[in-house]
């Protein structure tokens, strides 16, 4: 089965980024392709959502599974085929723009070739979004073929990590089941140990689990929950003091949390809540 829009190309492209094509390819034994490098002028990733298949890079064969991907650059030499007994459901696209390059350079995406998504779902479904713009209204709405694109490509930048050869356990969609839950007692005293206990692994493995399921540590996650949610407050409650505001996040001090506020927004609570609270 086999999904695809190819879409004209620009030559003075006004957006940011922009799709060429995007579509996908399932249950194609024979799916195979070979460009010599300076064969193609775009960016393309390749996603694997289910079945096998493999790509050379180098001479070296890597065999990609679920939730896997691959990153090319514009002129990159490219060679990639699906497992002819496990055919690969493959999800593609290929997008342009003027400063992406460097934009992804700066983000660190040209270290590696290879890579894996932690949350294959929010990705597959930017795709989807994409896709059916793409084949429903074809060039009609360019903007909104822009904007679709750099929200896939956002997806990718935001949940992919270089391809490590060893395979993460079940423990780490266990961590992505928790986050909504840490999300809503954020508030809560944060004791480390019970989180931990609610996975039955070690601090230190929790720790480490979490940090490669989220780049961030479990006390970075609760405080970006807690400052957004005091944010929200300060322009709600209108008539709540920042001591109070600061209690109810989480913060019995005021101090501590006006320093870990303007750490993140530039600013004091007061002085968000004076800019943006209205009269």
């Amino acid at each position: 089965m086999k999904r695809q829009s190819h879409l004209l190309t620009l030559p003075s492209m006004p957006f940011f980024c922009f799709p060429e094509s995007v579509g996908f390819y399932r249950n194609d034994p024979g799916h195979s392709v070979f460009r010599e490098a300076g064969a193609l002028n775009n960016f393309n990733i390749h996603y694997v959502a289910a079945g096998r298949g493999y790509v050379e890079v180098e001479d070296v064969v890597y065999e990609l599974g679920p939730g896997e991907a691959v990153l090319y650059f514009p002129m990159q030499r490219q060679r990639y085929y699906s497992s002819e007994e496990d055919p690969w459901d493959i999800r593609w696209f290929h997008f342009y723009g003027s400063g992406l390059q460097d934009y992804l350079i700066e983000r660190g995406l040209h270290h590696s070739l290879l890579w894996t998504i932690r949350q294959s779902a929010s990705f597959e479904q930017a795709h989807e979004n994409l896709l059916q713009e793409a084949e429903e209204h074809r060039m009609l709405h360019p903007v909104r073929l822009s904007t679709l694109t750099y929200a896939l490509l956002a997806e990718f930048i935001e949940h992919a990590t270089p391809l490590s050869p060893v395979k993460s356990n079940n423990s780490g969609s266990r961590i992505l089941e928790l986050l909504p839950v840490m999300q809503q007692e954020a508030v809560k005293p944060f004791i480390l140990e019970d989180w931990a206990g609610r996975l039955g692994i070690s601090t230190y493995y929790f720790c480490k689990l979490f940090r490669s399921v989220t780049e961030m540590t479990p006390m970075e996650f609760i405080t970006r929950c807690r400052l957004q949610m005091a944010k929200q407050w300060l322009l709600e409650r209108k008539s709540a003091t920042i001591g109070q505001i600061a209690e109810d996040a989480g913060y019995p001090s005021v101090s501590y949390f006006n320093k870990r506020f303007m750490e993140h927004e530039g600013m004091t609570p007061s002085a968000y809540r004076r800019l943006y609270g209205g009269a």
